[in-house]
């Protein structure tokens, strides 16, 4: 079913799920634009690309995709722009069977883009250009307020403006729902919003970079940030795995997968979206995070973000042939 609303002359369209929401992700919203070239590029240097692709990201956008195949019953709130770019994005949502009731849409506004770099070794450099999801304000929260209150997990990345964030985790935060916040890009967060961070999945250089500290020790830099009242911080460590922080117990690791990486595209956003379809179910903490290091491993092994991300019954299977090994 479509819906419509107005916003200060903007264009507002949504599709309502006919499910109760249990992952609600405060999102961001751009189309990758992909050039793959052999190595990173020095200053004023042209290279050939060896290939180009037009592909639908965002991390807001690429979690929820992720928590969606993982079996969650997602939502979404956001603001994208007008032309093809924006609707690009509701079509994807509804094949994916996200419900985009509180996803507004500026007409007259340019969508989030981002340029991507792939280099021969699957590395990546990302420029990003958030455009209509940079106007997501607290208001927009508000309206959403009994979806995320009626969730189990809301989530938000960086790439959304604090603002909006601030305003979603407060409102969980009454109703006891849990938050996870995927801090990238790193930026300086607001002290009110620490203690409302219930799971943050920062990669080893936001760790860091958000802890200001200058010793490459994990559990040293995850302290630093439990003290500012995070409930537990869930490091990524690539082909490493993850290690879970959480007050008053020892530091958690669970080992990661050798995969044979084609690009690491939305890896980190398969997980943080693999990580709160888990957590929504009320999977064990181990267990959820051996099913996102496995997810996100797989994304690595396929092109792109969206494309590349795995349904849960190939996680399952995955996993399952693993242990037997």
């Amino acid at each position: 079913m479509l819906g419509h609303r107005l916003e200060a002359g903007h264009h507002q369209a949504g599709h309502q799920a006919s499910t109760a929401v249990s992952v609600v992700c405060v999102a961001s919203w751009n189309v990758d634009l992909i050039a793959h070239i052999p190595e990173p590029l020095r200053r004023g240097q042209t290279q050939l690309a060896t290939g180009f692709e037009r592909q639908p990201g965002g991390k807001g956008s690429n979690a929820a995709i992720a928590a969606a195949r993982m079996g969650a019953n997602v939502g979404l709130i956001a603001r994208v722009g007008g032309e093809d770019f924006g609707q690009m994005g509701f079509d994807l949502w509804q094949r994916e069977g996200i419900d985009t009731s509180f996803v507004q849409r500026a007409a007259n506004e340019t969508n989030g883009t981002a340029l991507i770099l792939v280099y021969a070794d699957g590395d990546n450099s990302i420029a990003v250009y958030p455009g209509a999801g940079a106007g997501l304000t607290s208001a927009h929260v508000a309206g959403a307020g009994a979806m995320i209150q009626g969730a189990k997990v809301v989530m938000a990345s960086c790439e959304v403006p604090l603002t909006a964030t601030l305003a979603a985790f407060q409102l969980a935060r009454e109703a006891g729902v849990m938050t996870l916040l995927n801090p990238a890009p790193a930026i300086a967060l607001p002290d009110e919003l620490w203690p409302l961070v219930d799971v943050l999945t920062p990669n080893e250089e936001e760790l860091f970079k958000l802890a200001n500290c200058q010793t490459p020790d994990l559990s040293m830099a995850a302290n630093q940030l439990l003290q500012k009242g995070v409930g537990a911080v869930v490091v990524t460590l690539g082909d490493k795995g993850c290690a879970l922080f959480r007050p008053g117990h020892e530091g958690h690791w669970v080992a990661g997968h050798a995969v044979t990486v084609k690009d690491t595209i939305g890896a980190g956003d398969t997980f943080t979206g693999a990580l709160a379809a888990n957590l929504s179910q009320g999977i064990s903490w181990h267990a959820s995070l051996q099913s996102a290091n496995a997810a996100a491993a797989l994304s690595t092994q396929a092109h792109g973000a969206v494309s590349a991300m795995p349904q849960k019954e190939q996680v399952a299977s995955w996993l399952e042939t693993i242990m037997a090994s």
